[in-house]
This record gives C-alpha cells, sequence and structure tokens, in this order.
C-alpha cells in the first residue's frame, strides 16, 4: 500500500488509513477542552447598546473647522445657485461661518458656469481681483484660500490649477461633501482638487441652505446631468450621467419650504421631464413612456421608475396655496399626462420652458436635437390646444457651426410664427469636449453672430410685446416679491406666465370682503389688471389681495 498523505500546508494526518488518526485527534480534544470558552470571547466585546450607550463619535480632524468665515459667489444658471445651498449647507454642518462681505473672508468660493466662453471669461478676471486681495493679506491673519466650484471646475480643472497659481481648491459639481476635507488639505498650503463624476451623487440627503431666507420662492434640485449629449453642449461632460432624486426627499424639501412660507417652487434640473425615481422596487418594472410625436434620442428608452407625471402631481398636492414650476425640459418628454395636469391643478404654472435652439430642420440635425422644425411646431400646437393661455419660452443660439443666412431666417420665422412670451438667446460659443469640437467647424465668424443675435432679439422683442400686449386689460394673478429696483413707491411681482409685473404700493381690499384695506406684501398672492405691456415687463393698478384657489375658482 501507498504511503499515507498528508493535506498540503496543513501539517494534520488526512489518510484515513494513519494509526494515529485517533491519537491526534483526541491530543485535538483535550486542548481545545482546556482553551478558553465561548463565553470568555463575548466578555471580551463591546458592551451592548442597550445597555451602555455608545458615545457619538468623534469627527475626522478635517471636519472641525475654527470657524472660518465663507464668501459665496454665485455664477449662471439657477442650477448653480441651487448648488451654491447644497455647499453653504455642508460647509455650516461642519462648522463655517458665512459672511457677505468679501474683505473679511478666510474662504472666497466661486460657484461657476462653463457653458458659454464669456461666463469662463469673467471668472478667470475675477480670479485674478481675488489673487490681488489674497496678496494684501496681512501676515497676522490666516491665509485666504480661494476655490473654483462647479461646471468650469470640471472642464478646466488642470488650466485652473497650475495657470498662474490662481486657487487653492478646485471641486467639481459631485464634490460638495469633500468640501471641508480640501479647505484642510489647502489650510496646510497644498491645492487640492477633487473633480470625480458620480453616477448616483443627488444630495438627496442634503438639505440645502436657502441664500434669502426671506424669499417668497425657491428651487428644489430633483435631478443631475444629461444624456442627451446635444451635440454643442457641455453638461454632460462637466455634470456627467443623468440620475434622479428619489422622490421621497423632494416632497419633503417641498413640504419644509411650504411650512416656512415659500410661496413657490421650482422643480429644477437639466433635463426635468425625464425624471425617473428607481429608489423603489415595486415601480422598476413600469413601461418607458412615449416621445412626444416626431421626436427620438440618441439613448435607448429607459423603463422603470416612478415619472415626472407622477412627482408634478405630488408636488402640488403639498400646498395648494403654494405655485408649482420647472425647468428645464426638453420638449421630447411632454407626455399627455403631464400636459393634462398643467391644465387641471390651479397651482401648477400655466407656463412652459420649450428650448427650440434653431428654426431650421438642418441645424437642428447638426445640433443632435432629436426633432424636425415640423415636430416642434406642432408639439407647439398642441401644447396651445391642451393648455388655453399658456406661456411660452424658449432658448436660441445664433451662428451655430455650418448655419447659413438661410437656416439664421428660418430661426427668425419660428420666433415670429411661435410668438413666445419669454426667451433666451445667445451666440454660439464652442466648448472643447463636445461633439461640435471633434466633429464640426466653428466657421460663422464673430461679427455674423453678433449681427445675427441681434436680429434674433429684436425679433424676440418685438413679437413678445405683441403677446404681452394681449393681457393689456385683464386681470393677472401676481405672487408679491417685493418693491421694485427702480422706484420704491412700486411693487414687483410675477404673473403665472412666469412674466415680471410692476405696480404701485398702494392701499387694496384685503380680499375677506369685509372691506379693510392693507398694503401688499412679499408673498401675498393680488389681482393686478394690466394697463401696458413691453417685451418684458407688464405695468397695472393694484385691485386686491386673493388667493390661488379664489383665482382659479373665478377663471
Amino acid at each position: 500500500p501507498s504511503a499515507p498523505g498528508r493535506c498540503s500546508g496543513s501539517g494534520l494526518p488526512c489518510s484515513p488509513s494513519d494509526p494515529g488518526r485517533n491519537r491526534g485527534l483526541e491530543d485535538f480534544s483535550a486542548r481545545l477542552a482546556a482553551g478558553p470558552t465561548l463565553q470568555h470571547f463575548l466578555r471580551n466585546t463591546s458592551p451592548p447598546q442597550e445597555t451602555h450607550p455608545q458615545l457619538e463619535e468623534e469627527p475626522e480632524p478635517y471636519l472641525t473647522s475654527r470657524e472660518s468665515l465663507v464668501y459665496l459667489e454665485t455664477y449662471g444658471c439657477q442650477m448653480n445657485v441651487n448648488d451654491t445651498e447644497i455647499a453653504w449647507a455642508i460647509l455650516r454642518k461642519s462648522g463655517y461661518l458665512r459672511t457677505h462681505q468679501l474683505e473679511e473672508a478666510d474662504v472666497i468660493l466661486l460657484v461657476t458656469c462653463s457653458v458659454r466662453e464669456k461666463a469662463e471669461q469673467a471668472i478667470w478676471n475675477r480670479l485674478r481681483h481675488l489673487t490681488a486681495l489674497k496678496s494684501k493679506r496681512l501676515r497676522s491673519q490666516a491665509p485666504l484660500r480661494i476655490g473654483i466650484l462647479g461646471c468650469m471646475a470640471e472642464r478646466l480643472r488642470e488650466e485652473i490649477l497650475h495657470k498662474e497659481k490662481l486657487v487653492d481648491i478646485v471641486a467639481g459639481p459631485d464634490a460638495y461633501r469633500d468640501l471641508p476635507r480640501l479647505l484642510a488639505v489647502a489650510e496646510t498650503g497644498q491645492q487640492a482638487a477633487n473633480v470625480l463624476l458620480s453616477l448616483d451623487e443627488t444630495y438627496a440627503d442634503v438639505l440645502p441652505v436657502q441664500t434669502s431666507p426671506d424669499a417668497t420662492s425657491a428651487f428644489v434640485s430633483i435631478m443631475r446631468g444629461c444624456d442627451n449629449m446635444c451635440s454643442y453642449c457641455i453638461v454632460p461632460f462637466t455634470r456627467g450621467r443623468e440620475r434622479s432624486r428619489p422622490m421621497a426627499s423632494i416632497l419633503r424639501e417641498v413640504k419644509l419650504l411650504s411650512d416656512q412660507g415659500v410661496k413657490e417652487v421650482t422643480l429644477l434640473g437639466q433635463n426635468v421631464n425625464s425624471f425617473r425615481d428607481t429608489s423603489e422596487v415595486q415601480f422598476r418594472s413600469a413601461a418607458a413612456p412615449g416621445l412626444s410625436r416626431g421626436f427620438s434620442t440618441i439613448y435607448k428608452a429607459k423603463e422603470g421608475g416612478l415619472r415626472f407625471a407622477h412627482l408634478l402631481d405630488q408636488a402640488s398636492r403639498v400646498d395648494p396655496e403654494m405655485r408649482i414650476r420647472f425647468t428645464s425640459p426638453h420638449p421630447k418628454d411632454f407626455p399627455d399626462e403631464v400636459l393634462q395636469l398643467i391644465r387641471e391643478r390651479h397651482n401648477i404654472c400655466k407656463q412652459l420652458h420649450l428650448p427650440a435652439q434653431s428654426g431650421s430642420s438642418r441645424i437642428l440635425e447638426a445640433m443632435r436635437r432629436g426633432y424636425t422644425r415640423e415636430a416642434y411646431l406642432e408639439l407647439i400646437q398642441h401644447v396651445r390646444d391642451s393648455i388655453p393661455g399658456v406661456s411660452l419660452s424658449s432658448d436660441f443660439i445664433a451662428g451655430f457651426c455650418g448655419e447659413t443666412e438661410d437656416d439664421h431666417q428660418q430661426t427668425v420665422s419660428l420666433l415670429r410664427q411661435v410668438r413666445y412670451n419669454v426667451g433666451f438667446l445667445f451666440a454660439y460659443s464652442m466648448r472643447q469636449k463636445t461633439r461640435a469640437y471633434h466633429r464640426l467647424q466653428d466657421d460663422v465668424p464673430a461679427e455674423v453672430k453678433r449681427r445675427r443675435l441681434e436680429e434674433l432679439i429684436s425679433v424676440f422683442r418685438e413679437e413678445a410685446t405683441r403677446a404681452n400686449g394681449a393681457m393689456v386689460g385683464r386681470s393677472q394673478l401676481v405672487l408679491v416679491e417685493g418693491p421694485s429696483k427702480r422706484s420704491a413707491a412700486e411693487l414687483c411681482g410675477r404673473n403665472d406666465g412666469n412674466i415680471r409685473v410692476i405696480f404701485p404700493d398702494t392701499e387694496m381690499e384685503d380680499g375677506t370682503g369685509s372691506g379693510a384695506v392693507v398694503r401688499a406684501q412679499p408673498g401675498d398672492y393680488v389681482l393686478v389688471k394690466v394697463t401696458s405691456a413691453s417685451s418684458q415687463t407688464l405695468k397695472g393698478v393694484l385691485l386686491r389681495r386673493t388667493t390661488l384657489r379664489e383665482s382659479a375658482a373665478h377663471r
């Protein structure tokens, strides 16, 4: 017979023919019996929490600041305003204090925009000014730290860190939780950066601190990033892939704002109406909604999740006296359920932002917008049929790659045909990383872009004046925001269509039918009879105070 074997690496006998096997097991059992028992190990573990409550964990050293004063400056879109509130909430929790005086700040953070070259140039100029301020800092004071946050940080991180050594920290849109650590690193004299993009960061558990505590309106972020990949747009590269915040956390924030007295909430995101909350298991198998007729996307339809119509429905139920708006949508995602909700709910504003970008189907294809001029106009008609009296706004780009004079005139004609109430118009500015940067030529001369932009602005104003002029002689429900910037004797607010309304600060009926008179206060809903209109403003006379419900009942 073969010699007895041994289990590799164990040194223990393993062959059933081993005559010493039984003796080895007896010795092992004896040693085991003489060793520590299970109770010995249990006695040396931590006490159960119910008998000895666990002490609160000590924070990481970098999370305890020495009450540094932070100055925050915001550039660009409303998403950056919301990001500023998120960043401040995180810093405040770590012990920082806020200042609105630049000269007394220990930390200056710029929340930046990278959509257009002009915005970036303004930030470069600002950085040079702040660097000069830094050099004048007294030696007796703590060193001034300067940081760039947001989209520009994501797009130009290498240049920002190394060009003229202008900043101490760089944090991308998904790195705000890391700000306390980055600032602690900067205190040691080193530069610190975190520009990693996330597939799931929505800051759902971070309650933004409203930058204007007495404001009548607020923005609530519902999603981040974008998957549309329009050829001109830098957003997918600076803010990452599209991901939606859990609906429950959105509704909690809306309720909190309502309890604080906020009267208008704007649901905010890069592409809000493609919202898709997959946090609840029972909705993960739901079918994907269809696109607007004649529209397409470059990505596969995403199934599952709670959709925007459901969020809009629930948000509008939180407070019947709170207005609900949303921005910015893509025209492709307007199912009839959304349009029906807007028509039926008295507190969802009858106002839609439908960014066209161009009136030329050829340019729209080059932009990768996923629709033609004809499909866009068909959607406009469907929206107006579904929501009588709807106010429309849009975005347009002048001088995109390859745009001819005929393409430009088609955009001019679209402006005339649709007659928007509000418009946002810009000359094209090529951005690195975009598809246009790699595949197209920025071949429209700057002076031609300027001329075309001026013509678009002129036509828009002409048509908006006509559109807004239709309200002259009619009463508008206005949410009072505060005194007019031009005159302390006038008040300013916005109507349902998001158009600015100016009216005298005079006494009015209190709206109860008692005959008492009051003066309008920020947060009041008032009826104003429009007496004149321009492309951007309505002017009128104050009638009386009212409520959203009462105003809806008398439409």
